[in-house]
């Protein structure tokens, strides 16, 4: 199905997704994307069904074509403080916050939300599958998260952050387990198989 241009017509509608939630190193990074009415793209789907390729291909135009855009991040310290689905909110609120056009409605992606002061917002399962602005959120969150890692490999060559952005792959697991965890590690989550177990 094509994805849908907007809910509401009469509103500035932003799309507000997150990029790295799962992930056991690295910040958690949020877009929020207010495109024109009949913005489309043959292309633009849910990030994590297009290759990577693509995805810097869509950044380019939505970067050039959205009437505004922006991103925001929240630490692995933070995420560690207030727990991961917090960071995720805290991350789309500072995205919002930098928009340079208020919006006057938001479409987030997921089931949960806390809201962005008085601007009404609906949340919709699988909305960067649904809605053409949170997709386009989800390309610049995930591609602006993957630059991200890919600095930081540079630095931690053996977590192999360049391919598996921080996500709990084996490889990565098993380099926690010989080099243990970095500054860039989220404390708060099961980082390697039996890491509830060493703690008792």
């Amino acid at each position: 199905m094509p994805l849908k241009p907007y809910l509401h017509n009469e509103f500035i509608e932003a799309g507000c997704d997150e990029a790295g939630r799962g992930c056991l190193s690295g910040p958690v990074y949020a877009a929020a994307v207010i495109l024109p009415k009949d913005f489309h793209h043959p292309l633009l789907n849910d990030s994590k069904q297009l290759s990577e390729p693509v995805r810097y291909e869509l950044r380019t135009v939505i970067e050039k074509e959205a009437i505004a855009y922006a991103v925001g991040e929240v630490s692995n310290e933070e995420i560690d403080e207030i727990n991961i689905l917090k960071a995720s909110f805290l991350a789309m609120h500072k995205a919002i916050d930098s928009l340079k056009i208020r919006p006057s409605f938001l479409l987030i992606d997921g089931n949960r939300f806390t809201p962005y002061h008085s601007i009404p917002h609906k949340c919709v399962i699988k909305g960067d599958a649904t809605f053409a602005s949170i997709a386009a959120a989800s390309v610049l969150a995930k591609t602006y998260r993957d630059d991200y890692m890919n600095e930081l490999h540079k630095e931690y060559p053996y977590y192999e952050w360049n391919r598996n952005k921080g996500y709990g792959t084996a490889s990565h697991r098993a380099a926690i387990e010989k080099h243990g965890i970095s500054i860039h590690h989220r404390r708060s989550f099961k980082l390697v198989e039996w890491d509830l177990f060493h703690q008792q």
